[in-house]
């Protein structure tokens, strides 16, 4: 009868062993589909990416400004905080493999029965001439112990070393995203300091349109006093005037709003930020060259980083399935047991032992195959992020070629605009002077040269901006 409960025992945990072998189902990291080898109209293969910042930005004050930052900046506080977090799982997973180690001091108290096996065979024991007075047992049994259990589960199937697998891609995940915080804190400074120094130069712009309009109102109203000029002719020069002086407030909120939000990037209160530099007369860096695709794979922290999550999944995966297959525990201690304190420390109170268990999961199959489903979803699902990250980032990068391309092409046409407008003011005021042009030709022309030499500062502007984004969307920004 023994002989076949045993015999069934073997079948049934044969069967359970089979059904949890079956086959593991994980995610191949992989970028998305026909990736273009190079970037159109870009055939240079050198990488920006490589360049440091100190390099790469060559204003000393920018540079200055993006050190403080990258010692400062909450954002990069709290990213160094997830790595430091990411650094305990991975050695609390790597603990897990080794076996617990306990010291334990455990009293009890036990009345038995006298009608059970322990109580019966107490009562026996005491009146056996076998054991001497510190041997007999007391009708209440204290039970003393003092020494070391263990527990260790045995790794047979990878289930501990895959998580400790996911832990570590997890702490080079974290990794990663501490550059990508670097790297868009990086452009964010930088962008804002070519919007700062734009800024100085639209409010020089508009100072010098002031002057020139007011100006040219003194002698509007000397005009009107010779006969020359009309009141209406004066109220139009002085509305102009107006709307500009508005612009300069207006330029000057801009400015104070910007300096405060490199302050808050750099983690200051109120400081000034030093600039001396006109934008007018910066220089754009001179290596602007985005590589090739594939070395996004490489350099971009954010992909990096859903490479790293993607792995770690996997790995989740891996621990998952290997949750169906039997579990081995060992147990051992060993210390000092007895039911009377004053033999607790006696050589012969000495006791140790091991346990050895195998459990495998009956009922609580369909729990681990709900657990097993979701993280091969979650699987999925980090595979799609991966590929959007890699694909969104080869779009930044054709955006920003094209946008410094494109933009440079606006600035030289602009500057010969400004030429233009500049030169049409000076013939409206000659014109306006001998009486052969209105004085609505010549506000026009003077409104229109201010919008023009604005835009031509913007645009400049907008070359700086898209050289930032470039050196960003390849991956640059973080190196020292």
């Amino acid at each position: 009868m023994f002989k076949n409960k045993f015999k069934f025992s073997y079948i049934l945990f044969g069967i359970l062993f089979l059904a949890a072998c079956s086959n593991l189902k994980t995610v191949t990291v992989a970028p998305p589909e026909n990736m273009p080898a190079t970037y159109q109209n870009s055939p240079d293969t050198a990488n920006i990416a490589a360049l440091p910042i100190s390099s790469f930005f060559t204003d000393a004050y920018l540079v200055r400004l993006i050190d403080t930052a990258l010692k400062a900046n909450p954002d990069i506080r709290m990213a160094l905080q997830r790595i430091e977090i990411a650094n305990a799982n991975l050695k609390y997973t790597g603990l897990q493999l080794l076996p617990s180690v306990n010291l334990n001091a455990n009293a009890g108290l036990e009345k038995y029965g006298d009608y059970t096996m322990n109580g019966v065979g107490n009562y026996d024991t005491n009146l056996s001439p076998n054991i001497n007075g510190k041997q007999h047992i007391p009708n209440h049994t204290p039970d003393y112990f003092l020494g070391f259990r263990s527990s260790w589960e045995v790794d047979l199937w990878g289930k501990l070393r895959s998580r400790k697998k996911a832990a570590f891609n997890r702490f080079l995940a974290s990794q990663s995203g501490y550059k990508m915080v670097t790297t868009a804190l990086t452009a964010q400074i930088a962008t804002n300091y070519y919007q700062l120094l734009s800024l100085d130069n639209e409010l020089s712009i508009i100072r010098k349109n002031i002057a020139l309009q007011s100006n040219a109102l003194e002698i509007v109203k000397i005009q009107k006093l010779g006969g020359r000029a009309t009141e209406l002719a004066v109220q139009q020069f002085l509305a102009q005037l107006k709307r500009t002086q508005g612009l300069e407030y207006q330029t000057l909120q801009q400015i104070t709003e910007t300096e405060n939000q490199l302050n808050f990037l750099t983690g200051k209160f109120i400081q000034p930020i030093y600039r001396d530099t006109s934008i007018s007369t910066l220089k754009v860096p001179a290596v602007l060259k985005a590589g090739v695709p594939s070395q996004l794979l490489l350099n971009r922290p954010d992909i990096r980083e859903a490479e790293f999550e993607l792995k770690a999944l996997n790995a989740d995966i891996k621990a998952v399935h290997a949750a169906f297959f039997p579990a081995l525990t060992l147990s051992p201690y060993i210390g000092y047991n007895a039911f009377n304190t004053s033999l607790l420390f006696n050589s012969g109170s000495l006791a140790y032992g091991v346990l050895g268990g195998l459990t495998t999961p009956i009922f609580n199959r369909r729990l681990l195959k709900a657990d097993y489903a979701r993280t091969i979803a979650q699987g999925n699902e980090a595979l799609f992020n991966y590929q959007k990250t890699v694909l969104s980032s080869f779009q930044e990068v054709m955006n920003s070629l094209n946008s410094i391309q494109n933009y440079s092409q606006m600035y030289n046409q602009k500057q010969q605009e400004v030429q233009a407008l500049n030169n049409a003011v000076a013939v409206a005021n000659d014109l306006y002077l001998v009486g052969r042009a209105n004085y609505l030709e010549v506000i026009t022309a003077q409104r229109n040269v201010l919008d023009a030499e604005l835009e031509l500062a913007n645009t400049k502007k907008n070359i700086f901006i898209g050289a930032v984004n470039l050196y960003r969307s390849v991956g640059g920004g973080w190196k020292r």
